[in-house]
């Protein structure tokens, strides 16, 4: 029998918490793609975990109070390498919160029975998800019925902290939105409203049951129609063990990130290699965002020969980890490092450089702190930009 999620799981606090910190440091909202697996819920018959091992925050222009997401040429990339890893996209996540008392960090409660849990048009933007990733299904017409892609809010609690509800739609949200027969209310957000028909489109009429004051079973046509019958709630949790798909204790920055001023390129590659005081390189690498930098950075991509990488990291296997880095890509990403400055400390010796440090110098290539373009040696100004070298 076909069934929604049951439950979706975090990790750990970490993956949480850094998603939270783009809403502490600028007000913002934020939106990010939770990517996992999907296992088994034991303490539920026949149940279903999403168990998120890493959030992917997509281009996208946020504000205090709204978010819109941007075309992102890096989203077939990151599909690609969570495959690889053994991972998919299995829903998203968003920010709604409003500071109360900054100097406690408390956050306003908002989302409740008196106002919403979802809005309308969070309810048509999840059943556009859910449609895009419907559950494969043999018995199915169309091979597809239902989907497991979930929606976690990052909100306000009765307790005035931030809590992570989750939720899906109901496959009756999901037709109406792939129909194009659902719209929000502007001044109800908890309202939604099924269209007319019109000489472009036919759309049957829809309703839904509710009781009168006398406790009698009503009909009404869904014009509006209150979106907590479209909704489905699902719990969501953090292990009392914290759980870790990517094990390293250092944070490469998070993709996307430029107005906090945390850029993905090699000058913070080679901060983030100097910081890390692990042996392993396994442990090193161990990082999404630092993967996804590595296959889809414009100076040297690594697209076609990081499969082994993400094997050993998907099977923990440090032999692996230690064969690639001994390849002769490694050993172009250690020069460009060293180029840019940056370099590990003494104490890493042959750790994660897999090598001696190579000082810049006037002799050899080094990239633009502005638009990260390598550049030839005994030039001054960028070759891409014409900004300064210094």
């Amino acid at each position: 029998k076909y069934r929604h999620v049951d439950n979706i799981m975090f990790e750990n606090h970490t993956i949480a918490d850094r998603f939270l910190d783009f809403w502490r440091k600028t007000g913002s909202q934020r939106m990010g793609y939770l990517y996992g697996r999907y296992t088994e819920h034991k303490d539920i018959p026949l149940g279903i975990r999403a168990e998120v091992a890493a959030i992917y925050e997509p281009l996208q222009n946020a504000t205090q109070n709204s978010l819109e997401l941007l075309d992102d040429p890096k989203a077939a990339a990151v599909d690609e390498i969570a495959a690889k890893l053994g991972l998919c996209k299995v829903g998203w996540i968003f920010t709604d919160l409003l500071s109360e008392d900054t100097r406690i960090g408390t956050v306003r409660y908002t989302r409740n029975k008196d106002s919403h849990y979802l809005s309308a048009e969070e309810c048509i933007t999840a059943g556009y998800f859910q449609n895009q990733h419907s559950n494969p299904c043999k018995l199915s017409r169309d091979g597809h019925f239902g989907s497991k892609f979930v929606t976690v809010v990052a909100t306000g609690g009765p307790d005035n902290q931030v809590h992570f509800e989750g939720y899906q739609v109901s496959n009756q949200c999901m037709a109406l939105v792939r129909d194009e027969c659902l719209l929000p209310c502007k001044d109800a957000p908890e309202l939604g409203y099924a269209k007319e028909s019109s000489p472009e489109q036919y759309v049957p009429d829809v309703f839904y049951k509710d009781k009168d004051k006398f406790g009698n079973d009503v009909t009404f046509l869904a014009r509006p129609l209150p979106v907590e019958y479209l909704i489905i709630d699902i719990t969501t949790t953090f292990p009392k063990d914290p759980q870790y798909t990517f094990c390293s204790t250092q944070r490469f920055p998070i993709e996307n990130r430029d107005i906090l001023g945390e850029t993905q390129d090699f000058h913070s590659l080679a901060t983030y290699l100097s910081q890390c005081t692990s042996s392993s390189f396994l442990d090193i690498v161990s990082d999404f965002h630092l993967l996804l930098f590595l296959v889809t950075n414009e100076v040297m991509p690594l697209r076609d020969s990081i499969g082994l990488l993400l094997d050993a990291v998907k099977t923990s296997n440090e032999d692996l980890a230690q064969t690639w880095k001994k390849s002769e890509q490694w050993a172009t990403i250690e020069q460009l490092c060293s180029t840019v400055g940056g370099q590990p400390s003494s104490s890493l010796g042959y750790g994660a450089m897999g090598g001696p440090s190579v000082p810049a110098s006037s002799s050899a290539m080094w990239s633009c702190l502005h638009c990260t373009f390598m550049n030839q040696p005994g030039t001054e100004h960028c070759e891409m930009c014409s900004l300064p070298r210094s």
